[in-house]
């Protein structure tokens, strides 16, 4: 087997902004090469005492070591989400240890949502969703289609858009966590 054959595949996390509500959604299926390993993994957490949402897609190991890095710059810069992930993207790209990381995070407090990479990016969205991982594209043209032509709440723009995904996409399974944050 190759390395690309043994990658751990951790996918599918979208974040849906609306109705003063930013709402985050994440299978729980892990893939390694042909094989479905776990069907419960939890992607998604929350950070900074409750102010930011943050999930992943990509190898395990390496979001987790991620999300600890991205809590320790929240704290450092005072919970300021956009410092923090310019400065982890910052450390990401440059450190050779970080580098290797093969994850993606997308991270949200309630003013704004970035998707966090290694290659340095901080990418704020257009819109008001945003999706990583294998069926991201599918959860993410699912979302902009129901934010665009129905009145469902964040939530269930989210849940929708994901059940759309695991009906695609191999990588995505319909065991979704789904976290809120804001305003109810």
């Amino acid at each position: 087997m190759s390395e690309s054959d043994t990658r751990i595949r951790s996918t599918t996390v979208l974040a849906v902004r609306a109705g003063g509500l930013l709402v985050m959604a994440g299978d729980g299926q892990v893939t390694v090469a042909g094989t479905i390993i776990k069907h419960r993994a939890r992607k998604i957490r929350l950070l900074a005492e409750g102010a930011v949402l943050a999930g992943f897609a990509g190898a395990s190991a390496d979001a987790f070591t991620l999300f600890g890095r991205l809590e320790a710059k929240l704290s450092e810069f005072n919970n300021n989400l956009t410092r923090a992930a310019v400065e982890l993207a910052k450390d990401w790209r440059m450190d050779k240890y970080l580098r290797r990381l093969e994850a993606m995070l997308l991270a949200g407090d309630s003013k704004q949502t970035y998707l966090i990479s290694g290659a340095g990016d901080v990418i704020e969205p257009d819109d008001d969703v945003i999706a990583i991982g294998a069926g991201g594209p599918y959860a993410l043209s699912a979302a902009r289609a129901l934010m665009k032509h129905t009145d469902l709440s964040a939530r269930d723009v989210a849940r929708e858009a994901m059940e759309i995904a695991s009906s695609i996409c191999i990588y995505t399974n319909s065991e979704f966590v789904i976290e809120e944050l804001g305003k109810k």
